[in-house]
């Protein structure tokens, strides 16, 4: 079963974009701009936004890789 994670992400600075990221189980990541519903990529992102993603992003992958070994251990 594939489970999703949902963040929404305002930024504070110009150009203000409202951002919703879903992280997936698989390792699979959408991320929404709310404002335009387009799909952006890691790529697009700036500044603040970029920096929650980052951290969210490794708060993942740390939780996963716990889980992990907690199963195979």
């Amino acid at each position: 079963m594939r489970s999703c994670e949902h963040y929404r992400f305002i930024e504070r600075h110009r150009p203000w974009r409202d951002l919703t990221f879903k992280f997936y189980s698989d390792g699979a990541l959408t991320i929404i701009d709310n404002q335009t519903g387009t799909v952006l990529t890691p790529k697009d992102l700036k500044g603040d936004s970029l920096d929650f993603y980052v951290r969210k992003r490794i708060a993942f992958i740390k939780n996963d890789l716990a889980r992990k070994r907690e199963r195979y251990a």
